[in-house]
């Protein structure tokens, strides 16, 4: 079983959303490849690191289990889970069925100048993606990313649509941002944050619907694989 107080966690003592920060944390490590697939931990031991009892961190590690990060070892603890090619091709399937069309949309009311602008708004949080792209912050890129589409998705007005999305992209998006760092990858995704509010705001939704195929293409290639490649 891995050692708890080797993975560098926080410190809780004194916080009153003990479960939800624990459940940041975690996922912040998993997010930054501190947890690695397959590796087993136990609530007791990691509530050492964060200076809690193991009772909040059980119950993240559970919400986690919902989530799909984890598994439970029974009598061992939780193991994060490894996705496997197909769980992966399915969730970006599910994406492609959901993200273009519902991006398209939003861009097809832009001639509405009031739509227009709400996705011009996009546009200062598109360069923050590339700021933190650029400058490896890895936790604040997998935030503003999930901000901006949720948010681009929201100008369409299907509420269903928005959660729908945000819970896919938080189970498909778990491991390998360090390595799309170093091969300069993150920064090409980043970048096409940018050309989505240029496409949006001038209404072409054609163009914008090719486009988020392609980012989500990309993000099952690159980032996904890399995933793969580093569980051997």
């Amino acid at each position: 079983m891995t050692n708890a107080p080797g993975l560098n966690l926080p410190r809780f003592d004194g916080r009153t959303n003990l479960r939800e920060d624990v459940a940041a944390s975690i996922r912040a490590a998993l997010v930054t490849g501190t947890m690695q697939p397959g590796e087993l931990y136990s609530a007791p031991r990691l509530a050492e690191q964060f200076g809690v009892s193991a009772t909040p961190v059980r119950e993240a590690l559970l919400d986690l289990v919902t989530e799909g990060h984890f598994e439970v070892v029974r009598n061992k603890g939780f193991r994060v889970r490894r996705l496997s090619s197909a769980e992966l091709d399915d969730l970006a399937e599910v994406r492609l069925f959901l993200e273009p069309p519902g991006m398209a949309a939003a861009a097809r009311s832009a001639v509405d100048p009031g739509i227009a602008a709400a996705i011009e708004a996009l546009r200062p949080l598109a360069h923050r993606i590339v700021d933190y792209a650029r400058d490896g912050d890895l936790l604040a890129y997998i935030a503003a990313d999930t901000e901006f589409h949720v948010e681009f998705l929201a100008v369409h007005g299907n509420v269903q649509l928005v959660d729908l999305v945000r819970d896919l992209r938080t189970r498909s998006r778990l491991f390998g941002l360090e390595k799309l760092k170093e091969s300069g990858a993150l920064s090409v995704l980043a970048e096409e944050h940018i050309r989505m509010v240029d496409l949006g705001a001038a209404a072409q939704a054609d163009s914008l619907e090719s486009l988020t195929r392609e980012h989500i293409g990309h993000v099952r290639k690159e980032w996904a694989d890399s995933h793969l490649e580093s569980d051997g």
